[in-house]
């Protein structure tokens, strides 16, 4: 069951390859791509291109099953949902660091535009 959800490979290789080494590339694509004032969207199509190197990953170093429709969207949904939330996180903080007249931080994802004082 565990080997069909993953594309034939373990728990410990998945665990391994697509939540620590993958996310952490797509953790620090997205923080790149906020950074560079890139659209939320971009997150997809790199994340999209580091799910085809996850699986290429587990199959030439673990003898994962490299065409595998369901290991593919199990890796590629995890690694696009780091970039999603890092992009978002980023991007909220530079708003309101490098705009802190224009901004305030309103959580970790969002931002609101400061009421004017007095008047």
């Amino acid at each position: 069951m565990s080997a069909d959800l993953l594309g034939a490979v373990s728990w410990q290789v998945f665990f391994f390859s697509t939540i620590v080494l993958f996310g952490w590339a797509g953790f620090m694509t997205a923080q790149a791509l906020a950074r560079t004032w890139r659209p939320w969207w971009h997150c997809i199509w790199y994340g999209l291109l580091l799910g085809v190197g996850d699986r290429t990953f587990e199959h030439v170093l673990f003898a994962g099953n490299l065409i595998s429709l369901r290991g593919f969207l199990v890796d590629s949904a995890w690694i696009i949902a780091i970039m999603l939330a890092k992009h978002r996180l980023t991007l909220a903080r530079m708003m309101v660091q490098q705009y802190p007249w224009l901004y305030e931080a309103t959580g970790l994802f969002s931002w609101r535009e400061k009421s004017p004082k007095g008047g």
